[in-house]
Parts: C-alpha cells; sequence; structure tokens
C-alpha cells in the first residue's frame, strides 16, 4: 500500500544537494544583480516564497529583513499562475501578495476595463507605499503604463465612520464626481444606491459591499451585505472609500483635460467624441488611453514601490518589452488617423525601454530561468556584478493517465515506488475540493492512501510521506526530498480559467453608453416613465449650479428633463419601427400598466410550464450506470479545461441521465464554447449504460467535423 513507508523525522525539511543551493534558503546578495537557476514547474514561486518570509538567522541581518519582492511576469496569465502558486506556498503567513492588474485591453481600444479590474488596480496602487514586505506581481504590459501621481488616491479617499453627520444629496453629489453610478441595486464595484436612509454602496477595492443606516443625518450603523441575496451579513464600524476612476472628473480636471487637449491633439474639436463628452463630465469608453490629459504630471508603478524592494523577474525581458513597443506603436499607427478621435503617442502613454531599464538599475535584480546558469558563459564583468546560484529542482515527470494499458496509473504506481526507495515525500494537489475526491476516487483502486493536507506547512511538518491537498496549482515541483504532484502531470495540459466575472442581465442592444449615440428625435425608454423622444441636450441653472440635461418629449408635449448623470436610466427602443414608435404619456399611468400586463401574460406562462412539467414529473425515464474511473479517464483526454458553464450543463446532463426521470433538456451556446465537449460526454455516459448514440446534424460539413472530432 502506498504511503505507509518510513517516515522522515517531522521537523526535517530537506532539499537539495550539498554541490546546489537549497531552495528553502534561496541566496541573494543585495549589493549586486542575481541569477537563479533550475527553477523547474512551481519552484520559482517556492523560492521566491521562502525569500519573502526570511528565516530567524536570515531576518538578524538588516539586508534580509523586512524586504518587499516585485515579481515582474511576461504577460496576465503567468501573473494569476504565480498568485495562485504563492498563495498556496505562503498560506498561513502574514505576508500580502498584491497583483496589480493588465486592463485587458489592448492599446487605444475604444471600451474601458472592467469595473473589478480598476478596483483590484486602486487597491494594489493604495497599499503598495505603506508595506514594507510582501510580494507584488505585475505583467510587464502593465509596468510599462504611465500612472496617476501617488498622491491622487490618498487626496481622493474618504473614510465613514459610525456616529458621522452625512448629507445625503452632498454625498451623493460627491460619489458621482468620483465616478460612482447611482443603480437600483448595487451588483459591482463602483455602484451605489439610495433608499431613504439607506445608502448601498460597493468601494473600489472592497470584498465585500456596504450598507449605511442613516438616524436623521447620522450614520447610525455600517453593515456589509450579499450581493446575491442584498442581505446583511456583519457589521463594521468605517469604509475607506477610493475614487472610482484611476483620472479625477471634478470641474478642475476637466477645465486642465480640455485644456492639453487642445495644445497635444488639436483638430476639430467640434468634431471630438472625447472632448465634447469630458466638457459634459461624461467618461466616454477608452478615456483611459488620454489619463496623461487630466494631470500637469503622470508616475511609473516605481514610484509605487517601497523604498527597499526586491525585483526578480523573467531572462528574456528585453525581448517580450521589444514586442510590447512593436505592437503598442502598430496599434498607434493604425488608429492615429482618425480625426474624431486623435490618440496620444506610445511615448506620453507608456515607458520607453530605456526609462523601464534605467529605473530597475536602481533596485537588486534577480534573473530569474528554468534551465542551469552555466558560468563558463558568463564574461569576467557579469561575474564580478553577478551573483548565480542554481537550486536543486528537476523538471516534475509526466505521469499521464495511459488510458491504453489495463493499468491505467502504471507510470504514477511506478513513480511512487521510486520516491519510496530514495525516501522523497510526495504531495498531490487538486485544484478544488470535488476534483480531490475524484483524484482519491481513482487512486483507492490501486491501494493509493495519500493523507489529507491542509496547506503545505502542513504537510512540511508532518510526518507521513505521502499527502494530497487543495491548491490551484498548475505544475508541480521535483526536488530530492519532496515532490508536488499536479493535476496536470496527471490528465495533462489543460487551459486554466479561474479569474471569471459574471456577466450584467442587462440587453446589451438596448444600453446607451454615451450621448453620442443618441440621435436627434430618436425614440428612447425611460425606466420610469417609458417612451419618449429624444429632443437633445439642454443646460438648465437650478439655483447656483448649471447642469446639462437631457430632453424627452412625450405624447401630448410633455416634456421631460433627465441629467446626463442619469444616462443609465435610458435605453433604446427596440421595437420594430422607431418613426411610429408609440410615446407614453406622462402622468397617465400607461406605462405602469403596460409593465403589468407583461407581468401578467410572464405569470400565465409560468402556470403553462408548471403545468407541463407537473405531467413530465410524473412520467419514469430510463437510469443510465457508468463507472466513475473510466468516466474520469475518458475525460481527462480533453484538452482544455471546462468553463464555469459547461461544468453545470456536463452536470445536469448526467444528473438527467442517471436519474429516474426523462431527460428535458436543451444545450445551447455560441459557436465554439464547447457545447459539443457536453454531448461527448452525454454520449460516453449512454454508451456505458448499453445504449447506442446517434449525432444529428443539419449540414454534411458539421457531421464531417463532428466524426473528427468524436474521432479524436
Amino acid at each position: 500500500v502506498f504511503g505507509v513507508w518510513p517516515q522522515p523525522q517531522p521537523s526535517i525539511v530537506i532539499v537539495s544537494s550539498t554541490n546546489n543551493h537549497s531552495i528553502f534558503k534561496p541566496s541573494v546578495d543585495l549589493s549586486k544583480n542575481s541569477r537563479w537557476g533550475r527553477l523547474y514547474g512551481s519552484a520559482l514561486s517556492l523560492a521566491v516564497s521562502n525569500l519573502a518570509q526570511p528565516s530567524s538567522a536570515q531576518q538578524s541581518s538588516a539586508r534580509q529583513s523586512g524586504q518587499f519582492i516585485s515579481l515582474i511576469t511576461a504577460d496576465m496569465p503567468a501573473a494569476q499562475k504565480l498568485r495562485y502558486e504563492l498563495s498556496f506556498f505562503l498560506a498561513g503567513t502574514d505576508l500580502e501578495i498584491l497583483t496589480l492588474p493588465d486592463w485587458e485591453t489592448l492599446a487605444y481600444d475604444q471600451f474601458s476595463p472592467h469595473q473589478d479590474i480598476i478596483s483590484e488596480r486602486l487597491a494594489t496602487l493604495y497599499h503598495l507605499p505603506r508595506l514594507k514586505k510582501g510580494i507584488l506581481i505585475v505583467p510587464l504590459s502593465t509596468l510599462m503604463h504611465r500612472l496617476m501621481p501617488v498622491d491622487y488616491i490618498n487626496n481622493n479617499t474618504l473614510i465613514l465612520n459610525t456616529g458621522m453627520t452625512l448629507d445625503i444629496a452632498e454625498f451623493r453629489r460627491d460619489l458621482e464626481k468620483s465616478g460612482y453610478r447611482c443603480v437600483d441595486n448595487v451588483y459591482e464595484h463602483g455602484e451605489f444606491s439610495v433608499r431613504g436612509s439607506i445608502i448601498d454602496l460597493f468601494p473600489m477595492g472592497s470584498s465585500l459591499p456596504y450598507r449605511i443606516d442613516l438616524f436623521d443625518d447620522e450614520i447610525e450603523t455600517i453593515k456589509n451585505f450579499d450581493i446575491e441575496t442584498q442581505r446583511s451579513v456583519g457589521v463594521c464600524n468605517s469604509i475607506n472609500m477610493m475614487p472610482a476612476r484611476e483620472f479625477p472628473m471634478d470641474k478642475q480636471a476637466i477645465e486642465l483635460f480640455r485644456e492639453q487637449y487642445r495644445q497635444q491633439l488639436g483638430g476639430e474639436l467640434t468634431e471630438s467624441i472625447i472632448y465634447n463628452n469630458i466638457g459634459l463630465g461624461i467618461s466616454p469608453p477608452g478615456i483611459e488611453y488620454y489619463l496623461p490629459l487630466f494631470f500637469q504630471q503622470t508616475t511609473s508603478l516605481f514610484d509605487y514601490l517601497p523604498e527597499q524592494s526586491i525585483i526578480v523577474n523573467f531572462l528574456d525581458l528585453e525581448t517580450v518589452t521589444d514586442q510590447f513597443i512593436k505592437d503598442t506603436e502598430g496599434r498607434y499607427e493604425q488608429y492615429r488617423h482618425n480625426t474624431s478621435r486623435p490618440i496620444l503617442s506610445p511615448q506620453q502613454l507608456f515607458l520607453k525601454k530605456d526609462e523601464l531599464f534605467a529605473q530597475l538599475k536602481n533596485y537588486p535584480r534577480i534573473i530569474c530561468q528554468n534551465f542551469e546558469f552555466d558560468d563558463s558563459l558568463f564574461t569576467k564583468k557579469v561575474k564580478k556584478t553577478s551573483g548565480v546560484y542554481n537550486f536543486s529542482s528537476e523538471k516534475p515527470p509526466a505521469l499521464t493517465i495511459d488510458t491504453k494499458r489495463e493499468n491505467v496509473l502504471h507510470t504514477l504506481e511506478s513513480y511512487l515506488k521510486t520516491s519510496r526507495k530514495d525516501k522523497r515525500r510526495v504531495l498531490f494537489c487538486a485544484e478544488t475540493a470535488g476534483r480531490k475526491e475524484t483524484l482519491l476516487e481513482l487512486l483507492k483502486p490501486h491501494k493509493i492512501y495519500p493523507k489529507n493536507s491542509t496547506s503545505w506547512s502542513d504537510f512540511l511538518a508532518a510526518d507521513y510521506s505521502l499527502g494530497i491537498c487543495t491548491a490551484p496549482i498548475d505544475e508541480g515541483i521535483q526536488l530530492a526530498d519532496i515532490a508536488l504532484i499536479s493535476e496536470s502531470q496527471l490528465y495533462g495540459q489543460q487551459v486554466m480559467q479561474r479569474r471569471r466575472r459574471k456577466a450584467k442581465s442587462r440587453d446589451n442592444d438596448a444600453i446607451i453608453n454615451t450621448l453620442a449615440e443618441l440621435q436627434v428625435g430618436a425614440p428612447v425608454v425611460h425606466e420610469d416613465n417609458g417612451v419618449g423622444r429624444y429632443l437633445g441636450l439642454e443646460t438648465i441653472t437650478l439655483g447656483d449650479e448649471t447642469t446639462e440635461f437631457l430632453a424627452l418629449e412625450y405624447a401630448g408635449g410633455d416634456k421631460l428633463y433627465v441629467p446626463v448623470a442619469y444616462l443609465h436610466l435610458i435605453s433604446r427602443y427596440t421595437g420594430s419601427n422607431p418613426d411610429t414608435a408609440p410615446l407614453h404619456k406622462l402622468g397617465s399611468g400607461q406605462w405602469e400598466k403596460a409593465k403589468r400586463k407583461a407581468k401578467e401574460k410572464i405569470h400565465d406562462v409560468a402556470a403553462e410550464l408548471l403545468e407541463i412539467y407537473a405531467l413530465r414529473e410524473a412520467q419514469q425515464g430510463f437510469v443510465y450506470r457508468f463507472s466513475q474511473e473510466d468516466y474520469i479517464t475518458f475525460v481527462s483526454g480533453f484538452p482544455f479545461e471546462e468553463t464555469p458553464d459547461q461544468k453545470t450543463a456536463i452536470e445536469a446532463v448526467i444528473d438527467d441521465m442517471t436519474g429516474p426521470k426523462p431527460m428535458d433538456r436543451l444545450v445551447c451556446g455560441d459557436v465554439g464554447f464547447g457545447k459539443t465537449e457536453v454531448a461527448m460526454r452525454a454520449a460516453f455516459v449512454a454508451v456505458s449504460g448499453g445504449k447506442q448514440v446517434a449525432i444529428l446534424v443539419p449540414t454534411t460539413l458539421l457531421s464531417q467535423q463532428h466524426t473528427e472530432s468524436f474521432q479524436n
């Protein structure tokens, strides 16, 4: 039985041979650059995690105390991979791991980053100057961006405490000026809602939204609430309110933007979408690529880093930098000739190559690579200015399940026998708790019984030689005395998709993002007042404040004026003929009556569906049986990890097939979204249950494609 061979002492952690440097005590000389080699699999993350939390002996040295490490990666997927690995190795410590994510847009794209991305960026930039130790992970493309001044976030951050006095009207105006959007229900970062004396808001950088309950004008309570149920889940005493954008939109900032726009871009201002929208206080999509115009001077990420920082980067940093500059300049040439939307030069938006490497020279650097650094290849000058350290890690072995053999785990069993002989401890890593249970079921028939480990540190301190834990690790580690086996070593490489966001339920075709999308005379729908016609913008002075309003005309010539800040309440009319759109009468109750009728129709359809489903529930279907081990072996051959929607569909289909009721399910999805993979799994279950399967397609071409897919 695997997992019961002679146990090492629980306090001993031996990793490297005497000729190589220990990955548990990585060496770095802060007086010069270092080169780390032989960092295969997840070994880089393990080395960095141990450097970030030095031993007591290292902490006695001033050079090793309180260091902050900045990891530069080639792209965002590599940054996410390191983030998951470091979170695993540093679980249970007080070290903070920050990521400055990429905008996930290409240079000069005409749409803005997702609010969740902006939230994480602002939170990271807010915390960075305050840290003395920890780890920052940043892709090169993000490092190249010019940023707002360091004091921008501090100067625009508001702290709310219980007991404070708060004027709702003034606070609402402040939120809108800071970029927050007023909505009915709060679901995303940068949103707020006001209902009487209750204010819901989701501050940037916060993991949960807050609910403020006022007693008259005093903050009585502050609670967190769940965005799914909208119910309060906990009490807190204060809120840290950061701005919702990486640039200001107050009066002074708008004036500065327009002034610098005229000076640097010029052109026909009346045709400029960007210039005119900013003048109206509206931030159009893609405004982030005009960020330098909001400030007198920009900075870079290096201005945010703590004073004592170590830079860790991959070997081919210069090559990736050249490619980024080439891509950016190519897109600049592609978009620079649009007179209605002139753009800033790459030099205004991004660091130049010489600027980047000049900044890097100000910090101790560790240059890393997978394979071994050969001293004989370095010049005397390089050897004098660089310390070379090769660790003892090896390339993690491929232990792929072999479906062609009777014993599908033959390779793994051989590896575990060798590890037992070499007294190497082994830890299996499964991405989720469900996948861990699946892996245990796969190992059980082969008498492989790993012990449960709660974390990496728990495994290191334990006295057993074979363990299993939950961790999203893509690559394993092979050391002299310890090995970490990832799912990819067993099932083959899969494309992991862990960073996901929920889509908004509103009809994208009906959304109006900017005033430029509205045509005078076009019918529009106001959320509370129904269908009217857009007459254009009008400037109205109320008290001491002058505001732009959208003028909407309704039946009978009635007019409704909507502030431009409430553009989100307006959507396109999606009826058959815009010219003959039926306008509603304000105050007549027509709109409420139309909505009520729609709800009644929905109720009738729901009643009919309930009757149909009641009849279906009374019927009995065929129950399919299949081997879970065979199924795991089958799905391990797919090259991509399932998306959340695929997983949901697969689980639902299999539940239908293994349940006593007849299946009544339609799987829908766009081209290339993975419907065939769902069908393949269903076909496997059906064939395993002794049934034949027919695939029906509408064309000969699709028939050929599906034949090849099933054969593959």
